[in-house]
């Protein structure tokens, strides 16, 4: 017998598998549909590649975000033609923002179907933008049955998601019916040469990057650090910070909140009396911008702002940077901190550590004495918590603002959360994606991020997978209630949107585990049994919106009076 269409297209997609898989594929996210059958196949039959298979296509691919965030390799992306390609635009919008590659592979109706009516078929090509690195249409395999070419387009496209900085890339890939295989052999040809051999080449600086950053650390005393958040690890900053004596301001997402890093740098900055008084004159920023609005203050308020930009994100929003290196943060600190005659502590730095330590003890002081849940002892108690190989992955909104407040420097939590384009949506299905990377996985999130992502725990809780979500549930977006939007008479009912949804009950109904905290000290014992259960659970913590609210004023209000003792 002749081979079908549906036989040639597998044959055509499995070497392109296989060649991924030869480049370091190791796994891949599947949505059911009828135009992917030869690619959902291919990605099956292969033993070497994990499926994870979503109902949802955004759901899997913020999943897939998740897994490739956390595991630092590039994960494929499988669906089927129509809107299923639309849906994963805004898990795609966050890689791209972030840097983290993802191989976005959407089966499509071959070219005589476009544009003539035919069902289930939109304008695929190109429909990522600019969020993409390169968007590849590639031949129908019954016109291009070489296996050489398949197995060049998979190489291709490897190494162009993983080129620096890692960004997603997109292949179309239109196939024609009849889609499911008869089975019959099929011949390719030569395959041509593997090029899975290939490196991405480091950015790493150059001795006159680190001699121009060193002269303007060593003729400024009046300097500070600020790391936003990094993808990778700069333990040599430390070093730097020492041997300028700059304090080092550091977010939780930069994996610089450790010992010998400040321990409440935003509640200092957020101090207007302290910020306007300790206006460096000198900043050097590492990574992306600033997420609190007092961090973008001190960094827009700078004379001299140096940007050290390893991930090319431009991570200037008031263009007041006179210089950006796109470099590793890591090693140029290492070269600046070599080069620098290290400095005793000067009166500058003794400033920013005692108010430092005077600001950490009011904030201990306070929480400890809040029995009632707020979200603040929450995000303390559950990073100080973890163990030293788990991986927190914190929620956009007033999850990751009350970390950055909160948090107290310590060593081995990773920290992980979609800051590109700060949206909240699929941050469920993004947890599950971090927990499939391996290690204790928890999620700190709102009780509206959950919602806005329940379809992913109502089809992954019995999959499976170990993850516990840890929600702050106030009735509703109460972040809101920090912004301009509060005095506005709409704010219930356009902001706030307060839900009345029982947690509990969609537990029930996912198959996910439940327990409800109503008082601070019963949090850490929950999280450690979720934990230990194993399995998707839900620690539940009620929260007083309006207690919460004066509670960040009380704090606003103590750290001020201890600030001027």
């Amino acid at each position: 017998m002749t081979p079908t269409e549906g036989d040639v297209a597998l044959a055509c997609v499995s070497v392109l598998v296989e060649e991924l898989v030869s480049c370091g594929l190791t796994d891949a996210c599947v949505s059911p549909g009828s135009r992917s059958t030869p690619l959902a196949l291919a990605l099956r039959r292969n033993r070497d590649v994990r499926v994870h298979v979503h109902l949802d296509e955004r759901a899997s691919a913020f999943f897939a975000l998740g897994l490739a965030k956390a595991s630092g390799r590039p994960v494929a992306l499988a669906c089927t033609s129509g809107t299923a390609a639309a849906e994963y635009l805004p898990a795609i919008v966050e890689a791209s923002l972030t840097r983290v590659p993802l191989l976005v592979l959407t089966a499509d109706r071959p070219a005589e179907l476009r544009n003539v009516g035919a069902n289930q078929t939109i304008d695929q090509p190109g429909i990522y933008g600019r969020y993409v690195r390169s968007s590849v249409e590639a031949e129908v395999p019954g016109d291009r049955p070489e296996g050489a070419y398949w197995r060049g387009l998979a190489t291709n496209s490897w190494w162009q998601a993983v080129a620096h900085p890692p960004q997603p890339v997109h292949v179309n890939l239109p196939f024609r019916e009849p889609l499911v295989p008869s089975g019959e052999p099929v011949a390719l040809g030569v395959l041509g040469p593997s090029r899975a051999d290939l490196h991405a080449a480091p950015t790493h600086p150059t001795p006159e990057d680190a001699l121009a950053l060193a002269e303007v650390v060593g003729t400024h005393e009046r300097g500070v650090i600020v790391a936003g958040s990094l993808r990778e690890a700069a333990p040599h900053v430390l070093d730097l910070s020492r041997a300028a004596a700059w304090p080092l301001l550091a977010e939780p997402t930069s994996g610089l909140r450790l010992p010998g890093a400040l321990a409440a740098p935003t509640v200092l900055l957020a101090d207007e009396r302290f910020a306007s008084a300790h206006t460096p004159d000198a900043i050097l920023q590492l990574g992306a911008a600033p997420t609190s609005r007092a961090g973008l203050a001190l960094v827009a308020a700078a004379e001299r702002l140096m940007i050290v930009d390893p991930d090319d994100l431009v991570a200037d929003p008031h263009r007041r940077a006179e210089s950006r290196m796109v470099v590793g943060a890591d090693p140029l600190a290492a070269s600046v901190a070599g080069r620098l005659e290290p400095r005793d502590t000067t009166a500058w730095h003794r400033a920013w550590l005692d108010a430092d330590r005077a600001a950490r003890r009011v904030v201990d002081e306070l929480l400890d004495g809040w029995d009632e849940p707020s979200e603040g002892r929450v995000a303390r108690d559950l990073s100080a918590a973890l163990p030293s190989d788990a991986t927190l992955v914190v929620g956009a909104s007033m999850p990751i603002r009350d970390l950055d407040l909160f948090m107290a420097p310590r060593e081995g939590l990773r920290v992980l959360g979609n800051r590109g384009a700060s949206g909240i949506d699929g941050f469920v299905s993004t947890i599950l994606g971090v927990s499939a990377a391996g290690g204790p996985t928890v999620g700190l999130l709102g009780d509206l991020t959950l919602l806005h992502d329940v379809g992913s725990l109502l089809w992954s809780a019995r999959r499976g997978f170990d993850a516990v979500l840890v929600v702050p549930n106030n009735g509703g977006g109460t972040i809101f209630s920090f912004m301009p939007q509060r005095e506005l008479p709409e704010l219930e009912e356009l902001f706030t949107t307060p839900h009345g949804i029982d947690l509990g009950s969609v537990c029930a109904a996912a198959g996910a585990g439940h327990e409800r905290v109503e008082h601070s000290s019963d949090l850490v014992p929950a999280v450690k049994r979720a934990v230990g259960a194993g399995g998707v659970r839900l620690v539940e913590v009620a929260v007083d919106a309006e207690l919460n609210r004066r509670r960040h004023a009380e704090l606003a209000a103590t750290v001020a009076s201890a600030l001027r003792g």
